[in-house]
């Protein structure tokens, strides 16, 4: 069996007076969801998103229960706008990782928030950008190395707003003892080079990984939110333990939670 050792930080960065970014981490899941730019209430979306599916999440999933805990989650941000329509176009993206029921790890993905591995030494992005630029990208219209500073790069062609049409995806990817998966908001990949953050994940136990790699964001002057989790994949069972918040996740709703199980 396997479970994940993680860490994470979160900063609300020198040029934002809120955080919109939110995370979790747990033995048997880590997630990321960034509240998208333009929309009201951002912060609300994210921590939303964030509590309502940890709520209803415990170590196990298969794919297709996973899924079904992301239009739940994404349900509640429905809820809230119909309760008050000044929400309406709010949204979030999400990227997260989990132990599955079959010992490989699921991968949640909706937007521009990223997933990283690091394996035997080297970094391969493992989720695709839901983004105007990276659709400019795949057409050939913009280089691959264009896109970082791309001044459309932020605008998402895909997340969570709470509407019927919304889409996720949901992929089994193998689990390795030793791996070390990084999860982030675009706060760290718009300004970092992926070279620089590989070299930060070789060194250090998850929460020294993942302050570092936040660190590094704020010097290169990152205008944005910035959230990294690291996580390591270990061996033991992915017991239900309560659930570490970050940004708007620990900001909103402070309300106790139950276990994941519960």
């Amino acid at each position: 069996m396997i479970r994940l050792d993680v860490g994470g930080a979160s900063d609300v960065g020198a040029h934002r007076t809120v955080n919109q970014d939110a995370a979790f981490t747990a033995p048997w899941g880590a997630g990321v969801a960034d509240g998208v730019g333009g929309g009201p209430s951002g912060d609300l979306a994210s921590a939303t998103l964030l509590h309502r599916l940890v709520a209803g999440s415990a170590p196990g999933l298969d794919a297709e229960q996973l899924a079904e805990m992301l239009r739940i989650a994404n349900w509640d941000l429905r809820a809230r706008v119909e309760r008050d329509g000044s929400l309406r176009g709010m949204a979030t993206t999400f990227t997260g990782i989990f132990v599955g029921s079959e010992g490989d790890l699921l991968l949640a993905h909706a937007g521009d928030s990223r997933a990283y591995l690091l394996r035997h030494g080297g970094l391969r992005r493992e989720t695709r950008d839901d983004s105007y630029v990276q659709a400019l990208v795949d057409r050939g219209l913009v280089a691959p190395e264009a896109a970082q500073s791309h001044p459309q790069r932020n605008i998402i062609m895909s997340s969570f707003a709470g509407g019927e049409a919304d889409q996720s995806s949901v992929a089994t990817r193998e689990a390795r003892v030793g791996d070390r998966w990084m999860l982030c908001s675009d706060g760290l990949t718009d300004y970092v080079p992926e070279p620089d953050v590989a070299g930060l994940l070789e060194r250090g136990t998850p929460s020294e990984a993942a302050r570092a790699a936040v660190n590094l964001a704020l010097e290169a002057g990152t205008r944005d939110n910035v959230t990294v989790l690291v996580c390591d994949v270990v061996e033991g069972p992915p017991h239900p333990e309560r659930p570490v918040f970050y940004g708007s996740a620990a900001n909103r709703f402070t309300e106790e939670l139950g276990s994941a199980s519960a």
